[in-house]
């Protein structure tokens, strides 16, 4: 008889590589494949590295997890879809507007669980926040939530090309919502423990759209 041998659970760094990764290339690409001649071939380089990213960032969740997560799920295939419309239509907008996808559907999930009194994040995070309270879990769950909505909110002003460009989207994308995020996370921390929160090293963040 075969045994299967479990999958370890994965570290934090390679959770932040997984969750990150993708999105830093993009920065990069977008940059690097920037053209005088053609203002919008950064943009379209940067999604097809950012769509490389993220399928190759699901093959090894499920190669070293032994699973994918329904958010890298829903964050790989809208970033492939509009990645494909974005690079087909040479139109950076599509790319642009995925992010307020996300962040809105996971701000109806998360404030609507609470609602209903179920705490979502709890099933998405799973053993990330050990030790944490049900009712913890219900105002995390309502925190990232209104956060995703202001989010969502943000990336819809700084998308508008007629106030701010490409490249400063991106940056404030990359940069801005990433140290936001993790500036959010560690605001929730007393909080958290105030409910029971172990702190240790397998603390995980909702991964970025």
């Amino acid at each position: 008889m075969t045994e299967t041998t479990p999958k370890q659970k994965p570290s934090g760094t390679l959770n932040f590589i997984l969750d990150f990764g993708p999105l830093f290339l993009f920065f990069l690409a977008s940059k690097l494949g920037s053209s005088d001649t053609d203002p919008k071939q950064g943009a379209i380089v940067g999604t097809a590295a950012f769509m490389a990213a993220i399928v190759v960032a699901v093959i090894i969740s499920k190669l070293k997890i032994g699973k994918i997560s329904p958010m890298l799920k829903l964050t790989a295939a809208l970033g492939v879809f509009f990645g494909a419309l974005t690079v087909w239509f040479h139109d950076e907008r599509f790319i642009q507007i995925k992010p307020t996808i996300i962040y809105l559907f996971f701000a109806v999930l998360l404030i609507g669980g609470w609602m209903r009194g179920r705490a979502m994040l709890k099933y998405v995070l799973e053993q990330a926040y050990q030790g944490l309270t049900d009712e913890g879990w219900l105002k995390l769950s309502l925190s990232w939530g209104l956060f995703f909505l202001a989010l969502a909110g943000l990336n819809e002003i700084f998308r508008r090309p007629e106030w701010f460009s490409f490249d400063t989207w991106l940056s404030i994308k990359v940069w801005g919502v990433t140290a936001l995020t993790f500036l959010f996370a560690l605001a929730n921390i007393p909080m958290l423990m105030r409910h029971g929160l172990k702190l240790g090293d397998d603390a995980e963040l909702p991964p970025q759209g």
